[in-house]
């Protein structure tokens, strides 16, 4: 499957960033990952519950990173390593941060562009992904990944015993059978369909409110490629079959352990049929209507973190305003 040259990506993948060296020589060593713990280079970006500590320095936002010694007690996972300096993760209440909506969230600020320069707020990736730079992006999706499964995930699932962190947090391991187990990552292909006028495909699901319309999205099911996963979830969202599925790009959704594959496809029928119980409502839009509904506030599209901007913007040729 090859793209065209008008098909490449506008733009990067918020979430496919990442300096960091992930260090799987290092998981491995237990007294070298001591030894990287107790370094006073090693600095760790604290998680809780899918948000950490960012802060705003101009137009710059960065995330908080702490020494081993400031850090509060919690499970820790490595992230890796670079220009000689670890980086860890750890799992534990934000430091500073008080309060929260009474379910254990902690509240974020809607606009990190309009926090004090230089204080501390909590965030979380939908707020801050595409704020950060490449290292504090890549760290931050990776740390929210193992937070995610490692919440999920404390107990065995062939005897039920609690299982032990290891390997820097990327295994757990049953002190009954001994058997190991890794972090899950769940497929899903995310595809802007095309007609032969060459409008595009958007949509909305009924836990969506009005005018938040998006691309058709679904899981792989287990023993199916991406390309029929492509055309069956188009099959069964909005009744119409496809053809020329291609692949575009990838980037991870830790919500809480996606992988979102993204795809192009020609419609070969135009009939909508939306399957009420996945799709509320289902339109095709020329680049003219897009723009047209985007200004007058009717309509609204994914945020610029997600991979479905990007492809909704590749189709389109430029940059679209109108975030949810």
């Amino acid at each position: 499957m090859e793209t065209t040259a008008e098909e490449q990506l506008i733009g990067p993948l918020l979430l496919a960033r990442g300096t960091v060296d992930r260090s799987v020589l290092l998981r491995a060593d237990e007294r070298r990952l001591e030894q990287a713990w107790s370094d006073p280079a090693t600095r760790v970006l604290v998680i809780d519950n899918g948000h950490t500590l960012v802060r705003r320095q101009g137009d710059e936002v960065q995330a908080v990173l702490f020494t081993t010694a400031e850090a509060p007690p919690g499970p820790r996972y490595l992230l890796g390593v670079e220009s000689g300096a670890a980086y860890f993760a750890v799992a534990a209440p934000l430091p500073g941060v008080s309060g929260g909506d009474g379910n254990g969230r902690v509240t974020v600020p809607l606009s990190l562009r309009d926090t004090p320069d230089g204080v501390p707020v909590p965030a979380g990736l939908r707020q801050a992904g595409g704020l950060l730079g490449d290292r504090d992006a890549g760290l931050l999706v990776y740390a929210v990944a193992l937070e995610a499964w490692h919440a999920t995930h404390e107990f065995c699932p062939r005897c039920g015993t609690r299982t032990m962190i290891q390997a820097g947090g990327h295994i757990r391991v049953c002190p009954q059978d001994s058997s190991q187990h890794f972090p899950r990552v769940d497929p899903a292909v995310i595809m802007l369909i095309r007609d032969p006028d060459d409008r595009c495909l958007l949509a909305r699901g009924p836990q969506w409110p009005q005018g938040r319309l998006s691309i058709l999205a679904g899981f792989v099911e287990p023993g199916e490629s991406l390309e029929a996963a492509v055309a069956r979830e188009v099959a069964e969202e909005v009744g119409i079959t496809i053809a020329n599925p291609r692949y575009l790009g990838s980037q991870p959704w830790p919500f809480p352990r996606s992988l979102m594959l993204g795809f192009f496809a020609d419609a070969t029928t135009t009939t909508l049929t939306p399957d009420a119980d996945e799709i509320a409502e289902a339109h095709w839009f020329s680049r003219e209507e897009l723009v047209r509904a985007l200004d007058s506030g009717e309509l609204r599209l994914p945020p610029p973190v997600s991979i479905a901007r990007r492809l909704i913007e590749t189709w389109y040729g430029g940059e679209l305003t109108g975030d949810w």
